[in-house]
């Protein structure tokens, strides 16, 4: 027995998204976490460096995902009950292994049809070049994705002749000999520093980024231009600076719109006003110390 047979809850109500592992299926019992599915349905197979060990993304991304596929799930549900004559509900059967599996997109179609699998690193399976680069002082991403973009790149460090190289003339040579490439490209990168790359290639059309850690992401000017981070504290709480709405709209207003209650600190609004209980009645619970 799942453990929504075991809490009692049912399709039999029909106000209820059942998510988890799957509901059918061998593993259907089987209990697990986003790290399990990550190692069980190909992800981390897929994740780190050729020469590494098979590793997990550094956040649940499977759990987010699901999550995501979840409230599109919801959603359909939703419009499909507006629109059906019956205004029947639906039975939404949402589990972590199936959405890992679609997760894995362009990886998973290549292997359907006779590829295969493997650990590219920060480097890309089918363009090159498409990775991380060593720099004068740290790393810079570069990502030529197709043949315009690379002999724009050659050209700005003066070696067009890689580009009359047959190795290097197409994506598909390149992919084919990017053993012999991506050396000859971090002899190039390693000659000036990440922000000097960045100039010089954004002013070039050239895709690129510098590799940054959490801490300059949150401070970076368009993270704090886009209300990304926010401050919702007050005197009694300090600083609480939050991650903000990832979705903007032009009429409707989704941020923040407070900061997570102290502990019990909404007891006596929500006994008030949603299960209407008066001053005195709040005021026993809080005597006898049912609430905060």
């Amino acid at each position: 027995m799942s453990q929504l047979q075991e809490l009692n809850l049912f399709y039999s109500n029909r106000e209820l998204i059942d998510s988890g592992y799957g509901q059918t299926g061998p593993l259907s019992q089987k209990p697990g976490y986003d790290v399990m599915v990550e190692a069980e349905f190909g992800l981390m197979s897929i994740t780190g460096h050729p020469d590494g060990k098979p590793t997990k993304v550094g956040v649940a991304i499977t759990d987010l995902t699901t999550g995501l596929y979840a409230v599109n799930a919801i959603l359909t549900a939703l419009f499909h009950r507006e629109r059906s004559p019956l205004r029947e509900g639906q039975y939404i059967d949402v589990a972590l292994s199936d959405c890992q599996l679609a997760s894995l997109t362009n990886v998973a179609s290549s292997v359907l049809h006779g590829g295969t699998s493997q650990r590219w690193g920060n480097a890309h399976g089918n363009i090159v070049p498409y990775q991380s680069f060593p720099s004068l002082d740290g790393e810079i991403v570069i990502g030529c994705g197709n043949n315009i973009q690379f002999q724009k790149f050659l050209a700005l460090v003066g070696r067009e002749d890689i580009a009359k190289d047959e190795r290097f003339s197409t994506n598909k040579s390149r992919v084919k000999h990017r053993n012999t490439l991506v050396p000859l490209l971090e002899g190039i990168t390693q000659s000036k520093t990440t922000s000097e790359w960045e100039i010089l290639l954004e002013n070039t059309g050239i895709p690129c980024a510098p590799i940054n850690d959490v801490k300059a992401s949150l401070e970076h000017p368009h993270s704090l231009s886009r209300n990304m981070v926010q401050d919702h504290g007050n005197k009694d709480t300090g600083e609480m600076r939050l991650i903000g709405h990832p979705i903007k709209y032009i009429t409707l207003d989704v941020g923040i719109k407070k900061r997570p209650p102290m502990l019990g600190e909404d007891s006596s609004d929500v006994l008030s006003r949603i299960l209407g209980k008066n001053k005195d009645q709040i005021a026993r619970l809080k005597h006898d110390g049912v609430i905060m």
